[in-house]
């Protein structure tokens, strides 16, 4: 769909993924072919090395810079992802998070080695029910980053988040969401798992560990854990199929759990079905033809997001 709407209306597409920030990780992640980069301009894709940090200030930061260019050329920035904290951090801007305990980091660290990331996860839970809602038990740094910056301030993450934002400004933002039935979007996260596997990830996973090293926290992501535990002989391939398919699966009911939520505060334009289906598509032309008319009015000069 964003491919569509970028050529319809000359756009330009920003990822918005937080993992396609990372060089050569191509297929745990999906990217876009080289036909379709070459087909519309991508940005904020391969920023960083797996090794690399990238938070989601980092992505913020980059991606404002690239909506600047955008607006001086006239043209429109299309944001295209599910990592809603880096979408959230983009448009709303983020909350000034108190620094890393190093600390406390290591003791909860130790803790989710001797008695398990579940344990982990309930002290989060004690501290900030909505944010164990939002971070998987087995996410260990979020959760870790989560606990840390509840105790510094001695109240829920979440309810800091709203304070002290540098929101983006200068922009009319249009939400589009897409909401298929839920039987086909299993059907496809099955498919695109499995193909994940064929088309070579555990190979991909032993090259990036062989240079890197298996400590890099973009290989804990869905899909390269799963093939990390075949390179170490936990599981088999299919096996480790399953289970990425059921992590994706997992991973589709919290991402649509974040922006229900989110769309409390902005709406969003829920689309009925798959980004591909032709309905889909006209559906999402004539929104952003309707919004680009009405923002036209009111800002002449600066492209919505």
């Amino acid at each position: 769909m964003s491919l569509a709407l970028a050529e319809r209306f000359g756009g330009e597409i920003l990822s918005c993924d937080s993992v396609a920030v990372y060089r050569r990780m191509e297929l745990g992640t999906a990217k876009p072919s080289a036909a379709e980069r070459a087909l519309v301009r991508h940005h904020l894709l391969d920023l960083y090395d797996p090794d690399e940090v990238c938070t989601a200030g980092d992505y913020a930061r980059h991606a404002r810079t690239v909506l600047a260019e955008l607006a001086e050329r006239k043209t429109l920035p299309i944001v295209v992802g599910g990592t809603g904290l880096y979408l959230r951090a983009l448009l709303d801007g983020l909350f000034a998070a108190p620094p890393r305990d190093e600390a406390l980091r290591e003791l909860l660290r130790a803790r989710a080695a001797k008695r398990g990331t579940g344990h982990l996860h309930k002290t989060l839970a004690r501290l900030d029910a909505r944010a164990a809602e939002l971070i998987h038990a087995n996410d260990v740094p979020k959760v870790i980053r989560a606990i840390e910056i509840s105790l510094a301030a001695r109240r829920p993450m979440t309810e800091q988040w709203t304070e002290g934002r540098d929101a983006l400004t200068g922009y009319s933002v249009l939400r589009l969401g897409l909401d298929p039935p839920r039987a086909e979007l299993y059907q496809r996260i099955n498919t695109r798992a499995a193909a994940m596997f064929r088309d070579g990830l555990v190979e991909e996973t032993r090259e990036l560990i062989a240079e890197f090293g298996a400590d890099c926290r973009p290989f804990t992501s869905l899909g390269y854990a799963q093939a990390t535990t075949v390179l170490d002989g936990a599981m088999t391939e299919a096996e480790a199929i399953a289970a990425a398919q059921q992590g994706h699966r997992n991973y589709a009911k919290r991402q649509m759990t974040w922006f229900r939520r989110e769309a409390e505060l902005h709406p969003v334009q829920w689309l009925r079905g798959v980004g591909d289906s032709p309905a889909v598509v006209a559906e999402a032309i004539a929104l952003v033809e309707a919004h680009l008319s009405t923002a036209a009015v009111g800002q002449p000069d600066r492209p919505p997001a």
